[in-house]
């Protein structure tokens, strides 16, 4: 009888053991959970990937236009790099400060403000070819200096890595 109920003991131990662990690994697996799902990222960190970088009119394949006519040829050597949070450019006349800040306008990521004031428009971008549109008053550089390269109107420029 002693036999029995020693038996009976290590079998209702055994069964307590194997509920505490099932409690133990549930509540550690549903803690571990991750609720908010994977992380996507958004259309700004996504832009940014393909903007950041260099970009040039890339020997004739980009181009700069002032309301449809090409006046690439007013801007050699013309260069803009885009850090996050900053850009620089050269050879960018009266159109661009040399270095500045911009920020997303949007959360779509397709309009972005220059520190000097320019909401510029992004018609295209991907890996190799950015495309952009602004409106210009020309006259003065966007560093206060008066040059005879800027035109106003409507601009479209398409540059290139």
């Amino acid at each position: 009888m002693n036999t029995l109920i020693l038996t009976q003991r290590k079998a209702r131990n055994i069964a307590l053991l194997l509920v505490l662990v099932a409690l133990f690994l549930m509540g550690f697996l549903t803690s571990c959970k991750d609720d908010d799902g994977p992380l996507t990222p958004s259309a700004r960190e996504l832009a940014f990937e393909k903007l950041s970088g260099d970009w040039d009119l890339g020997n004739g394949a980009g181009r700069i236009e002032v309301d449809g006519t090409d006046v690439s040829a007013n801007y050699p050597g013309f260069t803009l790099s885009f850090t996050d949070g900053g850009y620089t450019t050269t050879n960018g006349a009266d159109l661009f400060n040399a270095s500045g800040s911009w920020q997303w306008t949007d959360e779509d990521a397709k309009m972005l403000s220059l520190d000097d004031g320019k909401e510029v428009t992004i018609t295209l971008l991907n890996e190799n070819r950015f495309t952009f549109t602004f409106s210009h008053a020309g006259g003065s550089s966007a560093n206060g200096i008066n040059t005879s390269n800027g035109m106003e109107g409507s601009y479209t420029i398409s540059v290139v890595k």
